[in-house]
């Protein structure tokens, strides 16, 4: 889960490298990419009969691909129109929507650890947002509130996941990755031409469609198999980390010492947290 949210985290720097591609073409062709990585990869590690067990009646595996592509959506949207680290501390907001979603729908009780490291998580996240807010930014408010809609969706998304195993379905919700980068191609698309992306963007967008979204996307529902949600949520928090480091380096998007002290207390949540699992696990 660690290396999944090291993948994750490259979008931001990725996307201030592009020449002309802007807001839904930019989707459209991560999207696009990530739909011909899957073609090739699901067939290579599930065997050539994945397709034909795909659960395409199953309403999981739908709202699955439909959580999938409003994430892949909102994501680069964001980007597009507010900073890295606006976007990256927006959909930080993940732990507590999943501790939530999961506490409401599938009546988990929750260790106090884990609502602990939320708090602790949640603490670093206003101090971080606070500061950002502060600086006026251009198209703040639009770009934080596109960017809600990843961390909302993504809460949906683990909480299907622990719900189908729950109920015995045992289905195998990989393939709705791929689905929902079908829905997110063909939605923007059409709010996307003309295109006018050069072949030096369409190269950098076809690298995330691989390796930024098709690889880690599928090994996190893996990951969802074996943690609970608001432990790969939490787990997730890294992006935030690694993102808002990689966009200072890679694109010059400089951080406030606020931030940088925010970002130190979500990974101190997320170490006592795992450290906390560990140590309960052995005794």
């Amino acid at each position: 889960m660690v290396l999944v949210t090291a993948l994750w985290s490259v979008a931001g720097v990725v996307t201030r490298q592009l020449d002309s591609a802007r807001s839904f073409e930019v989707t459209f062709w991560r999207s696009l990419f990530t739909l011909v990585s899957l073609l090739l990869i699901l067939p290579l590690w599930q065997g050539r009969a994945v397709f034909a067990r795909m659960p395409w009646r199953s309403r999981y595996f739908w709202l699955s691909g439909l959580c999938w592509s409003v994430m892949f959506t909102a994501f680069m949207v964001a980007l597009t129109l507010t900073a890295v680290a606006n976007v990256l501390i927006t959909m930080a907001l993940g732990p507590l929507i999943t501790a939530v979603f999961t506490r409401v729908v599938l009546r988990h009780p929750l260790p106090v650890r884990t609502w602990g490291a939320i708090v602790l998580a949640g603490a670093g996240i206003a101090w971080m947002y606070g500061s950002q807010l502060s600086l006026g930014a251009p198209n703040f408010l639009l770009g934080s509130l596109v960017a809600l809609g990843v961390p909302v969706a993504a809460a949906v998304q683990w909480t299907l996941v622990q719900k189908s195993h729950a109920e015995g379905l045992d289905l195998d919700l990989v393939p709705s990755v791929m689905a929902g980068a079908a829905i997110s191609s063909a939605i923007t698309l059409p709010l996307a031409l003309p295109l006018q992306a050069s072949l030096h963007d369409v190269g950098l967008l076809a690298g995330l469609g691989l390796f930024q979204l098709a690889i880690p996307c599928a090994l996190s529902v893996v990951c969802a198999r074996v943690l609970k949600a608001p432990e790969v949520s939490l787990l997730a928090l890294l992006e935030i980390v690694f993102g808002i480091v990689l966009a200072w380096l890679g694109a010059n998007e400089a951080p406030a010492a606020s931030v940088l002290l925010g970002g130190t207390l979500v990974l101190g949540a997320l170490a006592l947290n795992e450290w906390l699992g560990w140590r309960t696990r052995r005794v």
